[in-house]
C-alpha cells in the first residue's frame, strides 16, 4: 500500500523523514540494533537508545555510559531517560548537554512493569500531574540552552478507570515538549490486547501545537499509513514490530514516501541480515557478550520460515560468528518469506492489575517524588 508523504515531521530543529520513530526497547535498541534499522531505513528517521536511568548517568555509571554509545555518523543522537524526581532528571539533562551526548531527549513514561509502577515509575507517573509538570519543567530547563529538544512518551492511563493522556498530552505541550507520542494502551493491558489508536486521534485534537506521534500495533508498513490516516497523528513509533526484522524500516520509508514496497526477503537474505547483526553486536560488545545478545533475536528473524527444532536449538545456543556462519549455511536460501512471519511478534502477556504505591491514587495534584523509585528498567 502507498499514500501520499506526508508533510516533514519536525522535532525542535531536526526533520524527520520519513516521520517514523525506533521506540527504545530494553536490551534490544543497543547501538548495533539502530545502526542495522538504519542502513534500511532513513538516516533521517529517529532511532532511540535503550532506556537510560537518569539516576545512573548523575553518578556515571560505566555500564549506563556503554549503553549511550552512538554510531560516528548517527544523527541525531536520540536518548530516552527514565527517572520520577525533577531534581534528577533535570541533572542528568544537564549532564548530557553539557557533554554532548545527545542531540534529543525522551521521557519515558510508558512502562508498565510492576517493579516500576509499584515505586510510582513509567506508567503510574502521569497519575500525579503537578509532579509530571515539574519533571518536564525541569528537563525542558536544562535542555533549552543547548537548543537539545525534549519530547515525552507515556500511556493512555492506568487502566480503564484512570485514563491520563489527554492531561499528559497538554501539561507536556505547555512546559515545552517538543512532541508527544502516545502508545495506545493502559499500563494494565500491558502489550496485551488491542492498541485503541482512536485515543491518538482524540489526542491529537488535545494537543495542537507539537507534534503528536502514534504507537502500538504496528507491524507492517500498511498499519503505519492506517494508523496515520485514521488518527491524523504525525508520525509512528515502531517497537516490537521490528523485532528480527530491519528492514521494516525501508518498507516504512516507502509506504509513507508514496513508493512501492520492496520485496519481502528469502531466508538466505534474512540469514545475511542475521549475520550482519551478529557482526555488529561483536563490534559493540565483543563476540562472546554479543552472541549471548543476538540469541533472543533467532525466533523472530527465523519466525514462519521452514527450519527444524535442531537447527533452531544451535541458532539459539550460538557461541561464535564462526558458528553462526556455519548455521546460517545450512538455511534453504530460496524459502519465501512466509505470511506466517506477519502481524504480532514479541512480548505480549496478559492484562492484569497496575501495582502502585500506597495511597498512589488518593490525589493527583500531590507533587511528591515517590521513595526510591529510580529504578534501573526500561521499556514501555
Amino acid at each position: 500500500m502507498t499514500t501520499e508523504a506526508p508533510a516533514t515531521l519536525r522535532i525542535g530543529p531536526y526533520p524527520v523523514d520519513p516521520p517514523v520513530v525506533l521506540a527504545p526497547m530494553a536490551g534490544i535498541t543497543n547501538l548495533a540494533f539502530r545502526k542495522l534499522c538504519r542502513e534500511f531505513g532513513s538516516s533521517t528517521s529517529i532511532y532511540v537508545c535503550e532506556m537510560i536511568t537518569a539516576r545512573a548517568v548523575v553518578e556515571r555509571n560505566e555500564k549506563t555510559l556503554h549503553m549511550m554509545s552512538f554510531d560516528e555518523d548517527e544523527h541525531p543522537r536520540s536518548m530516552q531517560l527514565y527517572g520520577v524526581d525533577p531534581a534528577t532528571l533535570g541533572e542528568a539533562v544537564r549532564i548530557i548537554v553539557g557533554e554532548g551526548w545527545a542531540d534529543h531527549i525522551d521521557l519515558n513514561l510508558g512502562c508498565p512493569v510492576p517493579k516500576v509502577t509499584r515505586l510510582g515509575g513509567g506508567a503510574a507517573l502521569p497519575y500525579k500531574r503537578e509532579l509530571f509538570s515539574r519533571i518536564v519543567r525541569a528537563m525542558v530547563g536544562a535542555a533549552e540552552p543547548a537548543g537539545v529538544p525534549v519530547t515525552v512518551k507515556f500511556r493512555i492511563g492506568i487502566d480503564d478507570e484512570h485514563l491520563t493522556y489527554l492531561d499528559a498530552g497538554r501539561i507536556a505541550e505547555a512546559e515545552g515538549a517538543k512532541a508527544v507520542a502516545l502508545h495506545a494502551r493502559t499500563a494494565a493491558q500491558r502489550y496485551s490486547g488491542q492498541a485503541d489508536w482512536s485515543a491518538i486521534a482524540r489526542l491529537k485534537e488535545a494537543v495542537t501545537t507539537i507534534p503528536v506521534l502514534g504507537n502500538g500495533d504496528i507491524f507492517s508498513a500498511d498499519d503505519a499509513v492506517r494508523m496515520m490516516a485514521e488518527t491524523g497523528c504525525d508520525g509512528v513509533v515502531v517497537g516490537r514490530g521490528c523485532l528480527g526484522r530491519p528492514w521494516l524500516f525501508g518498507e516504512l520509508q516507502a509506504a509513507l514516501r508514496g513508493r512501492p514496497l520492496p520485496e519481502a526477503p528469502n531466508l538466505g537474505r534474512v540469514g545475511e541480515v542475521l549475520y550482519r547483526h551478529g557482526a555488529l553486536l561483536s563490534e559493540h560488545l565483543g563476540e562472546e557478550k554479543a552472541m549471548r545478545d543476538l540469541r533472543k533475536h533467532m525466533a523472530w528473524y527465523l519466525m514462519g520460515f521452514p527450519v527444524g527444532a535442531d537447527l533452531r536449538r544451535a541458532f539459539a545456543t550460538v557461541s561464535s560468528l564462526t558458528e553462526l556462519g556455519d548455521l546460517i549455511g545450512k538455511l534453504e536460501p530460496d524459502a519465501p518469506f512466509p505470511k506466517d512471519a506477519e502481524g504480532p511478534r514479541g512480548r505480549q502477556g496478559s492484562p492484569g492489575k497496575v501495582a502502585l504505591p500506597h495511597g498512589w491514587l488518593d490525589d493527583p495534584d500531590d507533587p511528591a517524588v515517590p521513595t526510591a523509585a529510580d529504578v534501573m528498567h526500561s521499556g514501555g
